[in-house]
């Protein structure tokens, strides 16, 4: 069974980080692509940043450019989200999801076949 689990979330202050994990089981990174999404209370999914396993192409929204940092540890079958600078308006529930096949820097929702739980950060002000 393919399953994605988020943890590391929590709350946090205006400037401070967090660093989201993505463990996956089920099955192996090599042959998916990861994305980061969040969601805040009446407002769409957003698509944040993507990361192929095998090449580390790496994408970012340009929401959080410069602040986040997605990676991968494929000995550990675990995609990480480093984020840093972190405002109020980051506040959200954020998932990893997967989808198999070749890379593309794909953000959108509907690319994504599999997803975890969601873990809540909270920013305050």
């Amino acid at each position: 069974e393919v399953q994605l689990v988020e943890s590391g979330g929590g709350l946090v202050q205006t400037g401070g980080s967090l660093r989201l994990s993505c463990a996956a089981s089920g099955f192996t990174l090599d042959e998916y692509a990861i994305g980061w999404f969040r969601q805040a209370p009446g407002k769409e999914r957003e698509g944040l940043s993507c990361i192929s396993s095998s090449d580390d192409f790496t994408y970012y929204a340009d929401s959080v450019q410069g602040r986040f940092t997605i990676s991968i540890d494929n000995a550990k079958n675990t995609v990480y989200l480093q984020m840093s600078s972190l405002k109020p308006e980051d506040t959200a529930v954020y998932y990893c999801a997967a989808y198999e096949g070749d890379w593309y820097p794909l953000l959108d929702v509907a690319s994504y076949h599999y997803w975890g739980q969601g873990t809540q950060v909270t920013v305050s002000s």
